[in-house]
């Protein structure tokens, strides 16, 4: 077993569609057998609205 870091952030967040791929993703690396740490950083355009 591991310890898997998965940093997400930017467009692949951007919509609902893809924050379910990156959960995906995520079971997917844990169910596998490995501990996963999940970053995720702002979705695309958040960063700059301010």
């Amino acid at each position: 077993m591991a310890l898997i870091v998965q940093k997400y952030g930017g467009t692949s967040v951007g919509t609902p569609e893809r924050i379910r791929n990156v959960a995906r993703r995520v079971l997917e690396t844990q169910k596998s057998g490995h501990q996963v740490i999940a970053v995720v950083s702002a979705m695309s355009g958040v960063t700059d609205s301010c």
